[in-house]
């Protein structure tokens, strides 16, 4: 970290996506409708290669001041119960527009607490997603869970599912942050409830951090850091927090000023990219860390490492559809998202509508652009003889403006320009959404606009 200045974060401490997806959704838009997601189901119908299909599950008991998800908190069993209903008439509405095209290379079941549900109603929505999709053999299963609601009976009912990948939500285990985030989640509780999965035979093991959260410290993170190494899970995300109270008024309670200052914030992710490389793990995108022998490794090695909606994957789909409230499907060269109203969701629904409320569709100009932004998150590197190739252009003549505007970044140590492409430096990783923000074709009408988003560090 020494080669970062103070007047090197107030250059690039700066709003800016984070490209979960490209366009982002602030591009997205009222003009595609269900009509146009049923068009693009059907297209997709035609295509022979498996789909990779996420479930949302919005439930939660209380919620967690930090969070930015699309939740329901209830303690109302009833709303889940129906909202299932709902959900199971919405996996049959999608299976049917895509015809024969049913194998699945990707399941995820994401939140909310997907655990917030009892095993039956867990085992319930797992056959109805059975009755209508097929899973390909080695497919990805996964599904977040929270050790503070999830039981032994919850991962009995998973594994027998099916389920190979478990998420554990940690974010930190020092008790003043967990009390101020309203997280309160001890060390032994997870560390017993992992011991429970590998003991039922559950072979990956993921578990979430988020630094940047307040009264953080970088005493505190490596205490935190050293016990999650200790748990040796197979794989960790080190998210960095989103403070974007504007969006998520929960977050409205958490005081600015206890919130870390963004030097300090960069030494939180420094100790946990010391932390990780110390223990063995290798560094997999801009936010995760796997063990040596974990599958994400050998797909950053072999080129086949992606991300999507569902996070770093070996197995690209090239279709993807989301079931459930606020789902973002990508399907056919276009995005679409569903109701975030839990309301509005249900009633699409029961209309027998699609509840499609907004997306957009990519040009040939935003397919390339993702491209690249995707393998600059993922793998760090570029090829531009590889981009002309997929697309064919000439790289130079297509990216004048932004190659002129990575000679800063070059200067400043981020990355490494080359006849043939470029290289992302170990300092550029850590301003990676600095880099991609230069391919971004929409990013300076977004901010004309009045988007906001959170902070690059």
């Amino acid at each position: 970290m020494s080669s970062i200045t103070a007047a090197l974060i107030r250059r690039y401490d700066r709003p800016g996506p984070r490209y979960t997806s490209y366009p982002t959704a602030a591009e997205f838009h009222s003009g595609i409708d269900a009509s146009r997601y049923h068009q693009h189901l059907c297209q997709a119908a035609s295509r022979e290669q498996p789909l990779g299909l996420y479930i949302h599950l919005p439930f939660c008991a209380e919620r967690c001041l930090y969070c930015g998800c699309n939740v329901v908190i209830t303690r109302k069993r009833a709303v889940a119960e129906h909202y299932l209903e709902i959900l199971a008439r919405e996996i049959r509405m999608v299976a049917e527009r895509l015809g024969d095209r049913r194998r699945l290379r990707q399941l995820h079941w994401g939140g909310g607490t997907p655990t917030y549900l009892t095993p039956a109603e867990l085992r319930a929505l797992a056959a109805c997603i059975r009755q209508e999709f097929d899973l390909d053999p080695g497919a990805e299963v996964a599904i977040e869970i929270d050790p503070r609601v999830s039981t032994r009976e919850h991962l009995e009912a998973l594994r027998e599912l099916g389920f190979n990948r478990l998420s554990l939500g940690v974010q930190d285990f020092t008790p003043e942050v967990q009390e101020l985030i309203h997280r309160v989640q001890s060390y032994e509780q997870t560390a017993e409830l992992i011991e429970t999965a590998r003991n039922l035979g559950f072979a990956s093991i993921n578990l979430d951090l988020i630094y940047g959260l307040p009264l953080q410290t970088p005493e505190t993170f490596v205490a935190t850091l050293r016990q999650v190494t200790a748990l040796r899970p197979q794989r960790v995300a080190v998210y960095s927090y989103a403070h974007v109270p504007w969006l998520k008024v929960q977050q409205r309670r958490i005081p600015a000023e206890t919130l870390p200052a963004p030097e300090v914030k960069l030494e939180l992710l420094a100790e946990a990219i010391h932390a990780f490389h110390g223990a063995g793990y290798r560094a997999i995108g801009m936010d995760h860390f796997a063990l040596p022998e974990d599958e994400l490794g050998r797909a950053l090695d072999d080129g086949s490492l992606w991300r999507n909606f569902m996070g770093y994957t070996m197995r690209q789909a090239p279709d993807m559809v989301a079931c459930g409230m606020s789902g973002i499907s990508d399907v056919a060269g276009a995005y679409f998202q569903n109701e975030s109203k839990l309301i509005r969701y249900q009633h699409a629904i029961e209309q027998g509508r699609l509840a499609t409320a907004r997306g957009v569709a990519l040009s040939a100009d935003d397919l390339l652009r993702r491209h690249v932004i995707t393998a600059l998150m993922c793998t760090f590197r570029l090829s531009f003889a590889d981009v002309e190739r997929r697309f064919d252009i000439d790289f130079a003549r297509t990216f004048p403006r932004e190659l002129e505007a990575l000679e800063t970044l070059e200067i400043d140590g981020f990355l490494k320009r080359s006849d043939t492409g470029i290289d992302v430096t170990g300092l550029g990783r850590l301003f990676v959404r600095n880099v991609c923000m230069v391919f971004d074709a929409y990013l300076e009408r977004a901010q004309a606009n009045g988007q906001r988003f959170s902070r690059t560090v």
